[in-house]
Formats: C-alpha cells, sequence, structure tokens
C-alpha cells in the first residue's frame, strides 16, 4: 500500500512517478524499497492518467451521511407521545393542573 501512496503523492506534488521518485518516499518513510514491487506499480499505472482517475472518483464521493438512528429514535418517541396525548384529549395544561392538585 505505500508503494501507492507514494504514487499517489508524487501525482499530488506533480512530479513523474517512476522508480528514483518512489524510492526516495518510501526511503524518507522508512520503507526498504522493493524494485520488483516498484517495477510492478509502474507497470500496472503505465499509460494512466492518475489526476483524471482521482477527479472521476470525487465525483463518485458518498451522499452527504442520514441523521444518526439516535436523532431517529428521538423523533419517533416524540411523536408517540405526542400521538398519545391526542388520542387522550388531555392537554399539558390539563396535565399539569392534574399534577399540582396532587401536591397541594
Amino acid at each position: 500500500m505505500e508503494y501507492v501512496y507514494s504514487a499517489l503523492l508524487l501525482n499530488a506534488a506533480g512530479k513523474p512517478i517512476d522508480e528514483a521518485g518512489l524510492g526516495h518516499i518510501l526511503t524518507a518513510a522508512g520503507v526498504q524499497p522493493d524494485t520488483s514491487r516498484m517495477k510492478a506499480l509502474l507497470a500496472s499505472l503505465e499509460g494512466i492518467n492518475l489526476t483524471e482517475v482521482l477527479a472521476k472518483a470525487e465525483t463518485f464521493a458518498a451522499p452527504a451521511a442520514a441523521p444518526a438512528a439516535s436523532d431517529k429514535k428521538e423523533e419517533k418517541g416524540a411523536k408517540k407521545e405526542e400521538e398519545k396525548k391526542e388520542e387522550k384529549g388531555v392537554t399539558e395544561e390539563e396535565a399539569a393542573e392534574g399534577l399540582s392538585a396532587l401536591f397541594g
């Protein structure tokens, strides 16, 4: 994975993606470069424009996250309470008056 990250870093910096560049980045990161892995990566990236590929990938970004499940539960709980009050025909004021009668 560090080889791919090195290629992405070189691309972002506008540098050519070659063995020397990959080797320098990997060495700086404390990784012993493996020439066969670098050659395999370079062969797989041959003819591919990473800038275009990354731009297309950004257009397929995930949509905004849905509200958290706890928010949905709270909304459902509040709706159920309102429905119960409506079914009983008791308003909040009437309920408060009834409670105050209990405590004097």
